[in-house]
């Protein structure tokens, strides 16, 4: 016999891939900004982004949309002579510099990771100087400029992670299909 629809359990929503990956293009530094943007409004307490990518391939414009879309309302750049910038937003920003790091265990040294950033969000630029020390749930994203192209950049990114899949899913593949 057959249920009646009304008695049909509802299921429960499909969760994205713990380990999910994706590309996104940008041809201006304010779309940048805007793929920042989403992801700070998208972001959880305990959300961590590393950023990779050449001088110059955008990491802080991203840092800063995601320091938008968190609104924090004080001025974010990039803290590459102290280290670490703490802003107060939604959600407590930790801006990470890893550029002048010449071993992971800086880091740890200096105090870059610790306790309060499970409540808020922390963005890393120059993640590749800390491999091995990031958490295993972080969203990464590599930032690529087009040598032919001054403002055309491809960010691939990868979600390892249930948290991080959630924010990719809430910001990166929203915000791919808005653009197609």
């Amino acid at each position: 016999m057959r249920r009646p629809a009304a008695a049909t359990a509802a299921r429960p929503p499909r969760m994205p891939s713990p380990d999910a990956s994706g590309v996104l293009t940008s041809d201006a530094p304010a779309q940048t900004l805007a793929i920042g943007r989403a992801l700070g409004r998208a972001a959880q307490p305990g959300a961590l982004v590393a950023l990779r990518g050449p001088l110059g391939a955008g990491k802080t414009q991203l840092a800063k949309g995601i320091a938008e879309g968190l609104d924090v309302r004080s001025v974010v750049n990039s803290p590459t002579f102290i280290l670490m910038n703490e802003h107060v937003g939604r959600l407590r920003f930790f801006h990470v510099d890893a550029y002048r790091l010449e071993d992971p265990s800086q880091a740890d040294a200096a105090g870059l990771f610790d306790e309060r950033q499970a409540q808020g969000v922390t963005v890393v630029e120059w993640a590749d100087r800390l491999d091995g020390w990031l958490p295993d749930d972080r969203l990464e994203i590599e930032i690529e400029p087009d040598a032919a192209v001054s403002d055309h950049r491809t960010l691939r990114w990868r979600a390892s992670g249930a948290a991080a899949a959630q924010l990719a899913a809430a910001a990166l593949v929203k915000s791919a299909l808005a653009r197609s």
